[in-house]
């Protein structure tokens, strides 16, 4: 069996009144999906886990957060994708519970992901820049930068690799329209002093 860990319950009471009922209800549909998860908190906010990492949920301001370790291998990751374009995780934002898929939704992308870690498949590797290739920065975000400094010195203060990350995930963007949401969200996350893949990071 799994288990419950009191951390998460501490995180739900701490986070905002719109937030708790969301945060109660997806606790509850992975523990229905899947009845050996084991709940933990890691980079400060609740995860899922069975037999590794499988899924996890957080709560902002004014949204929360769901998503997926494995979402790219699932079977609706272009969609999960989409809905990443605007939030940490793989639902969008979600205000209430009116934003989330439907239970049966959810629970089929839980068992999905159980599948995945059952089966031992694995996230591919992502591809290592070459270290002598030199940082050439998108006008669109060099633009931004000179408009927030502490973004701007954030930026300068970045290793090479984490440079790239957010230079790649820039320049991924199939649409104008995408590419200027991951110039914004770049900037804010920044302001804040995060890395691209801020979330995935041990503290």
């Amino acid at each position: 069996m799994g288990n419950k860990d009191k951390r998460v319950d501490d995180y739900i009471s701490k986070s905002a009144d719109f937030a708790k009922p969301i945060l109660n209800h997806l606790r509850k549909l992975v523990h229905t999906a899947c009845p050996d998860v084991n709940e933990t908190i890691k980079w400060g906010f609740p995860h899922f886990d069975y037999k590794g990492m499988m899924c996890s949920m957080a709560s902002f301001k004014n949204h929360c957060a769901f998503g997926f370790w494995k979402a790219a291998l699932m079977k609706d990751a272009e969609l999960l994708k989409s809905n990443n374009e605007n939030a940490m995780g793989h639902a969008g934002k979600i205000e209430n519970l009116a934003n989330l898929p439907s239970d049966k939704i959810i629970i089929a992308q839980i068992k999905e992901a159980m599948r995945l870690n059952d089966e031992g498949i694995k996230l591919p590797e992502r591809k290592t820049a070459d270290k002598k290739t030199e940082i050439t920065v998108p006008d669109a975000l060099a633009t931004e930068l000179i408009k927030y400094k502490k973004a701007s010195a954030a930026f300068n203060n970045l290793s090479p690799s984490h440079k790239r990350e957010y230079i790649e995930w820039i320049e991924e963007a199939k649409t104008d329209t995408t590419k200027n949401k991951r110039i914004l969200t770049t900037i804010e996350w920044l302001t804040e002093g995060k890395t691209r893949n801020w979330k995935y990071s041990k503290k």
